[in-house]
């Protein structure tokens, strides 16, 4: 009966830790394949290329496709699972809309907004019908979240689809469109750092990413400091820094630091033991550099 009981708050805790996860859509580069077959298949491409700071907030550029005015913009609250979508206004000033809320449960109902696309751009209230975790082409799970207008909705009648770490299975500034290879189109692959993320081929042969843009040196100006009497390891410059990772002299790995853009990554080293550590920080592309460090 003990032996029961054990098992079963070991599973309880496992899928407590894995509902606390959450993997972002944007990353430092982003590319997403956009395929609609009418008398023949074609891809659009659309990408991010450089960040802005308006208002305060720190957001990615939205390039090519038909966001080629580089007036739109994507920004994404982690910590909140929200991925907000924004425009330039001419003449100054910025509309801004929350697309994506992936912290929704089964049952919670949200208000669509799909600006500057194909679909009403007021969606109306769509329905979370279930969230079922698939793989994606790194053979994790990934929660698929399933939405349908509620039945008062007069502005929208397709099924939409969401994807954890992707966003929508129609185009990012559309969470309310019907994915459709057939009529308006459906997201076919997406890519991180030029590494694909997700892939659909039931109507494409490969997925291949075009655009390219990270440099080799992205590591370079990453610097380590100590702050006197605190025991603490300070790396700056950590931009394109994806993840941090202290080990002790004997390889052992003792702590791994996920970086979300931040411009800084410390590192307490104060209940450790006097000694020589080894930080290794991976960037992005897959690039890496080694700091030594005396505690």
């Amino acid at each position: 009966m003990r032996s029961i009981y054990i098992i079963f708050i070991l599973l309880f805790c496992t899928q407590s830790i894995r509902a606390q996860d959450y993997t972002p859509i944007l990353d430092y580069s982003n590319e997403w394949h956009f395929t609609t077959c009418n008398f023949g298949c074609y891809s659009d491409i659309y990408y991010t290329d450089g960040d802005t700071l308006v208002n305060g907030k720190m957001y990615k550029i939205l390039d090519g496709y038909h966001y080629i005015s580089r007036t739109f913009l994507l920004r994404e609250e982690v910590a909140e699972k929200e991925l907000y979508f924004a425009q330039i206004i001419p003449g100054g000033g910025i509309q801004e809309y929350l697309l994506y809320d992936f912290s929704l449960q089964v049952g919670d109902t949200i208000q669509m907004q799909n600006p500057i696309s194909p679909f009403p751009k007021n969606g109306g209230f769509f329905k979370l019908d279930s969230i079922i975790p698939k793989p994606l082409v790194n053979g994790q799970d990934y929660d698929h979240l399933y939405f349908s207008p509620t039945p008062s909705n007069p502005f929208s009648t397709g099924n939409a689809v969401w994807v954890e770490g992707v966003g929508s299975l129609s185009l990012i500034n559309a969470p309310g469109g019907k994915p459709d290879i057939n009529g308006v189109g459906q997201l076919s692959c997406y890519f991180k750092n030029a590494t694909g993320f997700y892939a659909n081929l039931d109507s494409i042969d490969d997925c291949i990413p075009t655009v390219l843009d990270i440099p080799s040196n992205t590591l370079e100006k990453v610097v380590v400091s100590s702050i006197y009497g605190s025991g603490v390891c300070l790396l700056t410059n950590t931009g394109k820094i994806t993840e941090a990772t202290l080990y002790n002299l004997t390889g052992k790995k003792i702590e791994t630091i996920i970086n979300n853009f931040e411009k800084s990554i410390s590192i307490d080293l104060s209940s450790y033991s006097s000694g020589v550590y080894l930080i290794v920080v991976n960037g992005i592309g897959g690039t890496k550099k080694t700091f030594r460090v005396i505690k």
